[in-house]
């Protein structure tokens, strides 16, 4: 295998790992900033508050986009496992 080969895999594994968790990150990021604001405007301190409604948008988000993001993942791994064939040692 050449370093390239080695390269261009590490790549896009590397992408598709961000790809693949940049929903479920963003989503997480604009609920607690949305739930911040309520907080800060009411001065309701409560912790529950905070991680509660995260849990809950990020689990919709995966009940969503799950599948697709599944479908990625398989996508990438029967690639990755079809060109072991061609790799030479």
């Amino acid at each position: 295998m050449s370093v390239d080969t080695f390269l261009r895999i590490c790549q896009e594994a590397l992408l598709l790992t961000v790809l693949l968790s940049a929903l479920p990150v963003l989503t997480s990021l604009a609920v607690g900033l949305v739930v911040s604001i309520f907080q800060a405007s009411t001065q309701l301190q409560e912790q529950t508050l905070t991680i509660a409604p995260k849990i809950v948008a990020v689990f919709a988000v995966m009940g969503i986009a799950g599948f697709w993001m599944i479908e990625q993942a398989v996508k990438f791994g029967t690639l990755l496992l079809e060109s072991i064939a061609t790799v030479r040692g």
